[in-house]
């Protein structure tokens, strides 16, 4: 199954035989300090900046509908996001992933974004598409 949208990796992780956790880590753009005028220029045109981080949420893929009841979701907690990077965590034995290891995936997700190491990771846009950075 090929996977370009959030729709996609959902219904993929619903299929799996173990218990998935989506873990989803929602980033703003901002301009970092020290910006020249010509990167506030193409900031404000919709271009360049750094992502960071604001909010992060795991859910099993039976507690999203679909990628615009997300959105709507996602409204009441962070309504100026750019990009959503989402993981899949895998449980064992027909049991979900622990807390823990939720809790340090995520974390490890974080870090990842803050220092640009995207592997492993599908930023989706906010029309549900995956997309590419860099």
């Amino acid at each position: 199954m090929q996977i370009s949208s959030f729709d996609d990796l959902l219904a993929a992780a619903r299929h799996q035989t173990e218990p998935q956790r989506l873990l989803l880590v929602f980033a703003r753009a901002e301009l970092p300090e020290g910006a020249s005028a010509a990167e506030h220029a193409r900031f404000e045109a919709g271009q360049g900046g750094a992502l960071v981080p604001r909010v992060c949420v795991d859910k099993s893929p039976h507690e999203v509908q679909d990628f615009r009841a997300l959105i709507e979701e996602s409204q009441q907690f962070a309504p100026d996001w750019a990009i959503v990077f989402v993981a899949a965590l895998s449980g064992r034995d027909g049991q979900p992933p622990a807390a823990a290891d939720v809790d340090r995936a995520i974390d490890r997700m974080v870090e990842s974004v803050k220092a640009g190491r995207l592997d492993g990771l599908m930023p989706i846009d906010r029309h549900g598409r995956a997309v590419r950075l860099g």
